[in-house]
């Protein structure tokens, strides 16, 4: 069975792109995590604040250079911002889980959670934020 890469592209182009973009806010969200928790702010406050730095390298990105949609662009920040602070409760959530009651080294933790969050959160986004 031959696999034709351009028909994967064309297929898949704004989820591979929505991962390649997620690369560079996982870089933002986890620098920013591993800033604050060298500082000794406590996992889940540096989460939040990280987190929400990652929300607006996101919402940029995605909306330029992946959907390249430029209308509504308040509505749409509405969406992403709204869809956001439910994947970050659900990571909140998950980071108890895996560090209070798992065990688990917090930054082991936060990095499953980010795999977690970024596929359930993909497919809102593209169904609500970015629909054209």
């Amino acid at each position: 069975m031959k696999i034709n890469l351009g028909d994967l592209w064309n297929k898949y182009r704004n989820f591979i792109l929505y991962c390649l973009i997620g690369v560079v806010n996982t870089g933002v969200d986890f620098g920013v995590f591993t800033l604050l928790r060298w500082f000794g702010l406590h996992y889940l406050v540096a989460n939040l604040i990280s987190y929400h730095c990652g929300i607006v390298c996101s919402f940029f990105l995605n909306k330029y250079y992946n959907f390249k949609v430029y209308d509504k662009s308040a509505r749409r920040f509405l969406s992403f911002y709204m869809i956001s602070l439910i994947a970050v409760g659900v990571s909140e959530g998950l980071l108890y889980l895996l560090i209070q009651v798992l065990s688990l080294n917090d930054l082991l933790a936060k990095l499953i959670s980010m795999v977690i969050i970024a596929v359930g959160q993909f497919l809102f986004v593209k169904k609500f934020t970015f629909k054209k």
